[in-house]
């Protein structure tokens, strides 16, 4: 029984590569499902790719709730959402805080309604070495980077549960498949929504929920100001409209785990397969040792 649980095993990875192969060759627009009329609610929504995220789905058709801890940033995302004949709310939220994530969700629950599309993407990063970083910061880091996705996942998914249907969405990083220097609390913390995101979306599959899905998303620098200061090596930084785009793309075909820009999968990979010491080479190679050393960050605002 078990040697043929293994050959239907690789009957079905055979088939699965082979739809994946043909759909490489079919535009993506047209396998882009419909969620006008759904609530997509996005966190650290009041700037950067959260507030880009806002508009383009509002594009779409989505009624968008921005939450953030800067309220006139949120306020702000709205305003262009209706500006293009969108519907939008702002919360103010601090997502580290548990209880508030919960109070929070209730509001939006009982003004707007059960939330559809949840797009955990508020983000910090301090960079810093791992002696020179207080741990007050480090814990911070892991409080907004990756604790805050358990908060708002055990806040709305019961009602995607209820239908069998919804979204989660894990804006991560290419720092949560390879670790990079001055970014220890960083790359731990985006190595977890990783995590989080996967044994998540396993979980719900044993569980029978198959109408949920999630995406994680993995991106190299993204020009935002976020990393200002910040050296990508050999590589551009990414534009965040372009960055924007594909997030969106990939969760309207439901896509599990997005990689930008794409042919960095081959590095990835290499990683994985090559020995340790290759790893130090490559660093150096791409001119990414340094990439954090003149890192000053986006100007804080209240």
């Amino acid at each position: 029984m078990s040697a043929l649980r293994l050959l239907q095993s690789f009957g079905l990875l055979l088939y699965y590569w082979i739809e994946a192969l043909v759909l490489l060759f079919i535009p993506r627009s047209f396998r882009y499902k419909d969620i006008s009329g759904q609530t997509v609610l996005i966190t650290g929504g009041g700037s950067g790719i959260g507030r880009l995220l806002a508009v383009r789905f509002a594009k779409h058709g989505a009624r968008i709730v921005v939450w953030d801890l800067n309220l006139n940033g949120a306020q702000e995302t709205v305003k262009m959402v209706k500006e293009q004949g969108g519907e939008a709310f702002a919360f103010r939220c601090d997502v580290s805080q548990p209880q508030a994530v919960y109070e929070t969700a209730e509001k939006v629950k009982q003004e707007v309604g059960k939330v559809d599309i949840l797009v955990n993407n508020a983000g910090i990063v301090t960079g810093k070495r791992l002696m020179d970083c207080p741990d007050e910061k480090i814990k911070k880091t892991f409080e907004v980077n990756a604790m805050s996705h358990f908060w708002t996942c055990k806040a709305f998914l019961p009602d995607m549960m209820s239908e069998n249907k919804g979204h989660i969405v894990s804006i991560a990083s290419l720092a949560g498949l390879c670790g990079t220097v001055r970014l220890t609390d960083y790359c731990a913390s985006k190595f977890a929504a990783v995590g989080f995101e996967e044994s998540l979306r396993l979980e719900l599959h044993e569980e029978g929920y198959t109408g949920i899905h999630s995406t994680v998303v993995c991106p190299f620098f993204i020009n935002t100001g976020m990393f200002d200061g910040a050296n990508s090596g050999i590589f551009a930084m990414l534009q965040p409209e372009y960055v924007a785009d594909e997030i969106v793309s990939s969760v309207l075909v439901n896509k599990e785990t997005v990689i930008i820009p794409g042919h960095f999968l081959a590095l990835i990979i290499l990683k994985v397969l090559a020995p340790t010491k290759m790893s130090y080479k490559m660093g150096t190679a791409f001119d990414l040792d340094h990439a954090m050393d003149g890192f000053k960050g986006r100007e804080k605002s209240d």
